[in-house]
């Protein structure tokens, strides 16, 4: 039983090779592949309910690794994507799938119609996202380890967000669920204002926060010591690779794929702290953000489902992490409610309902107050409804 617990966490492998091998294959399969990822997650959350076991991992080291797989994992998915949109054999990759399988991968891709592509710019961002951003950001909070710290940037850099290794550690979980956190959206917000002024922000912040610390050491910040600089210099990188694959028509596919993993990571954000409210002056308390044990979404993406426990205690690694059940719940597992989020009339439909059990049920008498101001400024006309009550 014990093996299930760790097998479990190497699920994500399974579906990014899934998505591999959509890519891969073209045409309607690219199509036929995204549709698969997306019943995974939400009918998978829906079915098989919720994971709240809270086993003990004797050989965490198998994890570490397990993570750090994630990065050849990705490379190749995303190198296979842009190939896919490429008119190159790059590298003699068609070639050799045709030789190992029988498959005419060449013919496959040259005969995929455009609509499918527009599959593989979504299943790509997706895989980004969960392979990349995801495991990214447990990998870059360990920041007591080199290697994790460099292979999680190089995850990030494939959603142009290097920064968010500053940003997030620094600064989101120092002022998460206030008005000074960019990730933190505001209650009546919805989910595209939020993509683009979460992003705007959390660079700023990320940069103010690499300054302070360069001039602390007496260094400029116009420096190659910078690492937002370095981050950003990881990203464009890739984007030169892609270039290199198939010219501007494979670069610019490229940057749909990965600014679209950008926006599932503000998504999130936005998911994961919507209408929050914190005292500045509060400890952050699993009670701060929206929380949710959907077995596949937990199994799949590290337990960054438990995400009240993580902001409780940022530094405990995923595989410790409590479903702390009473916690403040989502609409449902993670692929679901972006889903729900992008539809903003629907989100606010199922979320102020939500919040406004939050300010009961969990703030405090200082948080009773700011939720009031919030309320009143919301737009919601249910939440303003409940303003100064």
């Amino acid at each position: 039983m014990m093996l299930l617990h760790y097998l479990k966490f190497f699920l994500f492998h399974g579906i990014g090779l899934q998505a591999l091998a959509s890519l891969v294959a073209g045409g309607y399969w690219i199509s036929l592949g995204l549709l698969a990822v997306l019943v995974i997650y939400i009918a998978g959350d829906a079915l098989c309910g919720d994971d709240t076991t809270t086993p003990e991992f004797r050989h965490p080291a198998i994890l570490t690794v397990q993570l750090w797989m994630a990065l050849p994992l990705l490379c190749l998915i995303v190198f296979a994507s842009v190939w896919s949109f490429s008119s190159k054999d790059v590298a003699g990759f068609g070639a050799l799938i045709t030789e190992l399988t029988g498959y005419d991968a060449i013919s496959a891709r040259d005969a995929t119609p455009f609509l499918h592509h527009i599959s593989g710019v979504v299943l790509t961002g997706l895989m980004i996202g969960i392979i990349g951003t995801i495991t990214g950001h447990e990998l870059t909070h360990r920041t007591w380890d080199p290697v994790s710290m460099l292979i999680g940037r190089w995850l990030l850099a494939f959603s142009f967000d290097t920064i968010f290794s500053i940003e997030h550690v620094y600064g989101h979980h120092r002022y998460v669920s206030t008005t000074e956190d960019p990730a933190t959206a505001p209650r009546g917000r919805n989910v595209y204002h939020h993509v683009v002024a979460s992003t705007v922000k959390g660079n700023a912040s990320a940069w103010n926060i690499e300054r302070r610390r360069l001039r602390r050491k007496g260094h400029s910040a116009l420096s190659w010591r910078n690492a937002v600089i370095r981050g950003h210099l990881m990203s464009a990188l890739l984007v030169a690779t892609a270039f290199a694959m198939g010219g501007v028509g494979a670069m610019v596919y490229f940057v749909a794929c990965a600014l679209w993993g950008k926006a599932l990571l503000e998504i999130v954000n936005y998911m994961e702290h919507y209408g929050m409210v914190r005292h500045p002056e509060t400890p952050v308390q699993p009670r701060h953000s929206w929380n949710t044990n959907k077995r596949i979404s937990s199994w799949t993406m590290f337990n960054l489902t438990r995400h009240s426990h993580h902001h409780a205690q940022g530094e405990v690694p995923y595989q410790d992490l409590k479903p702390f059940p009473d916690s403040p719940m989502m609409i449902s597992g993670y692929l679901t409610t972006i889903v729900v989020a992008m539809i903003p009339p629907l989100w606010h439909k199922l979320m102020t309902p939500k919040v406004l059990e939050w300010d009961e049920k969990y703030a405090s008498s200082a948080e009773r107050v700011l939720a009031s101001h919030a309320n009143a400024t919301s737009g919601i006309p249910a939440l303003m409804k409940h303003a100064n009550q």
